[in-house]
C-alpha cells in the first residue's frame, strides 16, 4: 500500500468529495421510508389527495437530487481511481525498465505482464468502489438502525440482532476467500506465460505438429485456474443467500411484532412499512458491501503483487566514472558466473584482454557460455567471482548511462519496435541525422533494401519487425547499434540469417568505420572470426583456448574440430 498512497494523495479533493456526495445520496434514501410512512398514515388513511401529491413530489425531488449526487460521486471516484492507477502503472513500468537481467529473469515476463494489466486494473476497480461505498454502506446500515429505534425501540432490537450476524457472514467469508484470490492470481501468471509462449513459438509448434499437445497443456493449466476461480466463487456465493435468510427472518419478526403493536395502537401501519423498508435497505447495502469486500480482497492481493515488483531492487551498484581512456578496452581476470544460487557455473575462471580497436572472435558449441561472456561485458549480469575492467576501470565503477553509451549490443534474438526505420535507428542515437542513418545502414548492408521500401527511412516497421525477413531484421539491428558510435560493439550471433558474402561485407564495413570500435563477434562460423586479432574458444563454460586463427589450429583441438567440421560442410555443399 505504501506504493499506492503517494498517487492516491494527489486526489485528496476527489477522495473526499466522492464519499461525501454518496453520503448525501444515502441521506435522501433514509428519509424516503419516513415520507412513505406519512403518505400511508396521513394521506391514505384520511383520503387527503393533496397531501399524497405534495409528498409524492417531495419523493421525486429527493430522487433527482440523489441521482445528481450519485453521478457527482461516481465522477470524482472514477477520476481518483483512474488517476491513481495511471500513476501506479507509470511507476511500475519505470521500475521494470530500471531492473537488470537477473531481476527480470527471477520475476518472469508473464508475471510482469499480469501485474501491469490485470493487477493494476483490480487496484483501480478497488479504489473506485471503495470511494463510492466505504462510507455509504455503513452509513445506511447504522442510519437505518437508528431510524428504526426512533420509530419503536422493541421492534428495532431485530435490527440490533440482524446487523452483527450479517457482519459476521460478510467478514468471515472475506477472510476465507482472500488466500484463494491470491492463488488465483498466481495461476493467472502461469496461464499468461503459457499463452505468451504459444504465441511466440507458434511457428515451432506448427513445424513439429505439436498443436494438440500445446492445446491440451493450456487446457490443463486453464482448467486449474477455473477450479481456483470456482472455489473462490462458490465460497463467495454463500454470502448473498445467508444475508437474504437473515434479512427475511428479520422481516418476518418485524411483521410478527409489528402486527401486535398495530393492533394495540402502539404502531401505525406506515411505521411497519418504514421498518421493513429500512431492513430492505440494509439488505441491499450489505449485498453491495459484500461485493465491495470481494473487490477489495482482489485489489489488496493485486496491490501486494505490484508491491512485490516495486520492492524488488537491483543488486547492481554503479559508480561515477563517465569517461576514461586506455589501451585496454576489456580485461577479464579469473571471472566466473552463475545465474542463481545452487546452480552450476556458466563460466569458469575466464582470463583475456581485448585491446582498443581489436576484433575479438568468440566461438564454441551450443551452451558453451558465449552469450554469458558478452553479457558480462555489457554488464547485463555481474560476475560471481573475479574482476572485469573496462577502459582501465573496474566495470562496477562506471556510471550506468555512460557505460551504455560506450557499449552497443546486437543480441541473438532480434528485436525491432513498431514504427519506422527512422524511429528504430533513433533508439541507438536520438540525435542522429539522416546522413548518419544512411551511413549506419550502409555499414550494416541494409541501405539497399531500405531504399527500395516505400518511404525509405520512414518505411513502416510492424511490431517485432514481422514485415521484414530474418536477414533484414538482423541488418537493421546492427545498423541501430552502429549509429550509436560505441567504443565496444558486440555482435552476438547477429548474422546467422545472412549469407557469407553479406556477412563478410558487413564485418569489413564495420572494421573500416571512421570511429572503429572494439568488436566482439560471437559466431558459429570460423569464417566469420578467422581474421580476428584474438579468438576465444569456449567449451562447457571454460576457456579451451585463445589466440589467432593460425595459433588455435595448431594448439586448440576444440577449435580445430569446429574449423574442420565447418569446412567439411562447405566442401559438401560445393560438391
Amino acid at each position: 500500500m505504501k506504493h499506492l498512497f503517494p498517487f492516491f494523495k494527489q486526489y485528496k479533493k476527489e477522495s473526499i468529495l466522492a464519499p461525501l456526495f454518496k453520503m448525501l445520496e444515502a441521506l435522501f434514501d433514509l428519509i424516503v421510508p419516513l415520507v412513505v410512512a406519512k403518505i400511508i398514515d396521513v394521506g391514505i388513511i384520511n383520503g387527503d389527495i393533496m397531501y399524497i401529491v405534495k409528498n409524492f413530489i417531495i419523493l421525486i425531488v429527493m430522487a433527482l437530487l440523489g441521482l445528481l449526487s450519485s453521478f457527482t460521486a461516481q465522477y470524482y471516484a472514477a477520476k481518483a481511481a483512474i488517476g491513481t492507477s495511471t500513476g501506479l502503472r507509470h511507476k511500475l513500468l519505470k521500475h521494470i525498465e530500471g531492473l537488470n537481467f537477473p531481476e527480470l529473469d527471477f520475476l518472469g515476463a508473464s508475471a510482469l505482464i499480469t501485474r501491469m494489466t490485470s493487477d493494476v486494473n483490480q487496484v483501480q476497480n478497488g479504489i473506485n468502489m471503495f470511494l463510492r461505498l466505504f462510507l455509504r454502506s455503513p452509513f445506511i446500515v447504522f442510519g437505518a438502525m437508528i431510524m428504526a429505534f426512533s420509530i419503536n425501540f422493541k421492534v428495532a432490537l431485530v435490527f440490533a440482532t440482524a446487523i452483527p450476524i450479517l457482519f459476521i457472514i460478510v467478514f468471515g467469508i472475506m477472510f476465507l476467500t482472500k488466500p484463494k484470490y491470491k492463488n488465483q492470481q498466481r495461476q493467472l501468471d502461469i496461464v499468461t506465460g503459457s499463452a505468451r509462449g504459444n504465441l511466440e513459438g507458434v511457428r515451432v509448434i506448427r513445424a513439429f505438429g505439436k498443436e494438440e499437445d500445446e492445446v491440451n497443456q493450456f487446457k490443463k493449466e486453464n482448467s486449474f485456474l477455473t477450479h481456483l476461480q470456482l472455489a473462490a466463487g462458490n465460497l463467495s456465493a454463500l454470502m448473498n443467500p445467508l444475508n437474504y435468510i437473515t434479512i427475511n427472518a428479520g422481516i418476518i419478526l418485524i411483521l410478527w411484532l409489528g402486527a401486535s403493536k398495530v393492533n394495540s395502537g402502539i404502531l401505525l401501519s406506515g411505521n411497519v412499512i418504514a421498518l421493513i423498508n429500512y431492513l430492505s435497505q440494509i439488505l441491499v447495502e450489505l449485498v453491495k458491501l459484500a461485493n465491495l469486500i470481494v473487490i477489495l480482497s482482489k485489489a489488496v492481493v493485486s496491490c501486494g503483487r505490484i508491491g512485490q515488483v516495486l520492492d524488488t531492487k537491483t543488486a547492481m551498484k554503479y559508480g561515477n566514472v563517465e569517461n576514461a581512456c586506455s589501451d585496454e578496452a576489456v580485461r577479464f581476470e579469473n571471472v566466473s558466473l552463475k545465474y542463481s544460487e545452487g546452480a552450476e557455473n556458466s563460466l569458469n575462471n575466464i582470463n583475456f584482454c581485448a585491446k582498443c580497436g581489436d576484433t575479438i572472435g568468440i566461438i564454441g558449441g551450443t551452451g558453451s557460455g558465449k552469450t554469458s561472456l558478452v553479457n558480462l561485458i555489457a554488464r547485463f549480469y555481474d560476475a560471481t567471482e573475479g574482476k572485469i575492467t573496462f577502459m582501465g576501470h573496474n566495470i562496477k565503477d562506471w556510471e550506468k548511462r555512460a557505460l551504455r553509451k560506450k557499449i552497443a549490443v546486437v543480441m541473438q534474438k532480434t528485436q525491432l519496435f513498431s514504427g519506422t526505420v527512422r524511429s528504430n535507428l533513433l533508439y541507438g542515437n536520438p540525435n542522429a541525422s539522416d546522413q548518419d542513418m544512411w551511413e549506419a545502414l550502409k555499414a550494416a548492408q541494409a541501405d539497399e533494401f531500405v531504399r527500395q521500401k516505400e518511404g525509405g527511412l520512414d518505411a513502416v516497421i510492424e511490431q517485432g519487425g514481422r514485415n521484414l525477413s530474418g536477414g533484414q531484421k538482423q541488418r537493421l539491428s546492427v545498423a541501430r547499434a552502429v549509429i550509436a558510435k560505441p567504443d565496444v560493439l558486440i555482435l552476438d550471433d547477429s548474422s546467422s540469417a545472412l549469407d557469407y558474402a553479406t556477412d563478410a561485407a558487413m564485418r569489413n564495413a564495420i572494421a573500416n568505420l571512421q570511429k572503429k570500435p572494439t568488436l566482439f563477434i560471437v559466431s558459429q562460423r570460423t569464417a566469420a572470426i578467422e581474421k580476428a586479432d584474438l579468438i576465444l574458444v569456449l567449451e562447457d563454460g571454460h576457456l579451451a583456448g585463445q589466440g589467432t586463427h593460425a595459433e588455435l589450429l595448431e594448439s586448440c583441438e576444440t577449435y580445430r574440430e569446429i574449423y574442420e567440421s565447418a569446412h567439411g560442410k562447405e566442401r559438401g555443399n560445393n560438391e
